[in-house]
């Protein structure tokens, strides 16, 4: 009896301590994520906040953590009322609708023909896609200038489109063709038993159940093309064609007030028309999500 009480009272003493101390990692972990979640929130709130300011309080040092006389109705009336601001939107869901489009089908007719068909030298030609992805999209951009100024595609919207239907991008390849391998090749091979050939095989059975993969591609795609700076910069010369990530920098260095320029900076009304741009890549993530994080995990399941 007493060697017994002995031999079981240590370990009974270290139970409570052990949870101590879990429970002490645990509150030290919840704590160091929220304070990143706070500091990650901190630009989005001062976004919101500052797009409701006059240029004045905006200016004022110490600043203020939401404006004293607010001004929101005014500041995003000024943004539509003073520049192009709907056509530039427009503009964008134009290029970002097709070029997502292209990108998608396209990056899953090529991840379809690496994943399902066997062909001399099917790996050495996945290998040297994936290693496109590891030059920078700055090496090629002067002879791509220089294809695209030969077709007379300058100032148009060709060469933010017409790319997106030829493969869609090295990542977009590989994300779905490793989800496409992770799909059993039993469905194929029952299916050719049923008479379909290989484009109804991917159109049928494999697209329908790379539904994950696909809205991954959907949302990585939209954003990539909806914040394109640097391929419109280049490509568009004329206002009327430009995009809102070239609008907003044409708003950072002058702002159109009615007739006349103004050259100082107007911060307030860049927030305000920031605001307006990131709305649709948020509200399309928050619909998404549960795809998205479904696509990037599964595509690791095969190499």
């Amino acid at each position: 009896m007493t060697t017994n009480a002995i031999t079981t009272t240590p370990v009974q003493r270290r139970r409570p301590r052990y949870r101590f101390l879990r429970v002490s990692r645990l509150t030290l972990l919840y704590v160091i994520v929220a304070i990143g979640a706070v500091a990650s929130m901190m630009p989005f709130f001062w976004t919101v906040v500052s797009s409701g300011k006059t240029i004045t309080e905006l200016y004022r040092y110490p600043p203020t953590f939401w404006p004293e006389s607010p001004q929101f109705i005014q500041n995003y009336t000024q943004v539509w009322t003073d520049v192009p601001f709907g056509r530039w939107l427009f503009n964008t869901f134009w290029v970002t609708f097709w070029a997502l489009l292209g990108g998608t089908l396209s990056s899953a007719i090529v991840a379809y023909g690496f994943s399902r068909f066997r062909f001399p030298l099917r790996d050495a030609f996945f290998f040297v896609t994936l290693a496109t992805m590891m030059l920078p999209v700055e090496v090629t951009l002067i002879p791509t200038y220089l294809l695209f100024q030969r077709f007379g595609w300058i100032d148009t919207y060709y060469p933010l489109i017409v790319p997106a239907w030829f493969g869609g991008g090295a990542f977009n390849i590989f994300l779905m063709r490793q989800f496409m391998m992770s799909i059993p090749y039993d469905l194929d091979e029952a299916a050719r038993l049923d008479g379909a050939n290989s484009w109804q095989i991917l159109w049928q059975i494999i697209l329908p159940l790379a539904r994950p993969a696909l809205a991954t591609l959907a949302t990585l795609g939209f954003i990539s093309n909806w914040n394109n700076f640097l391929g419109p910069l280049i490509f568009l010369n004329s206002e009327e064609k430009y995009v809102v990530a070239v609008g907003l920098r044409y708003l950072q260095s002058t702002f159109a007030g009615g007739s006349a320029v103004v050259s100082r900076p107007q911060d307030h009304l860049l927030m305000a028309a920031a605001l307006m741009v990131a709305l649709p890549c948020l509200i399309l993530f928050f619909l998404g999500q549960k795809y998205f994080v479904q696509g990037i995990v599964t595509t690791g399941l095969k190499g």
